[in-house]
């Protein structure tokens, strides 16, 4: 146990955090998200949902302050009457703790799969929202 950390961040989420350096991005992946064949570095948060995980990781992770739009959500598809209420935690969560008022980019579907693909990590949680997919670029810490 260390001080000052939240208890829902793992150790080997909390290592992952660390080695990431400026413009890393780092992917809260939902559960139907397929994280295992998507990975470089997976990260297991099963029985967690993404808005607990994204509190407590703004709480160390700096989002990057060098791009206009620091986390990027899965748009919807097209057609796809699909509802996302979670991304308006998510927002209140950013806004609360960076300031951050319009943090968010969309990213079409596949895409985003791609970019997933490069991210330094990605944490496979148990959120059972769907298009509840959100990645963070990394800032640095003045």
């Amino acid at each position: 146990m260390l001080k000052g950390i939240p208890k829902i961040i793992s150790p080997e989420l909390l290592k992952v955090l660390a080695e990431m350096g400026h413009s890393d991005e780092i992917v809260l992946a939902d559960g139907n998200f397929p994280a295992v064949s998507h990975a470089q570095r997976l990260v297991r948060c099963d029985g967690h949902g993404v808005p607990e995980l994204l509190d407590a990781i703004l709480q160390l992770f700096p989002l990057d302050q060098y791009v206009e739009k620091p986390a990027a959500l899965m748009q919807v598809m097209p057609g796809d009457p699909a509802e996302t209420p979670i991304w308006g935690e998510y927002k209140a969560i950013i806004t609360r703790r960076s300031g951050l008022e319009e943090p968010f980019e969309e990213v079409e579907r596949f895409a985003f799969y791609e970019r997933a693909k490069k991210a330094y990590a990605i944490v496979a949680t148990g959120e059972s929202a769907i298009y509840a997919n959100l990645i963070l670029k990394k800032g640095v810490i003045s």
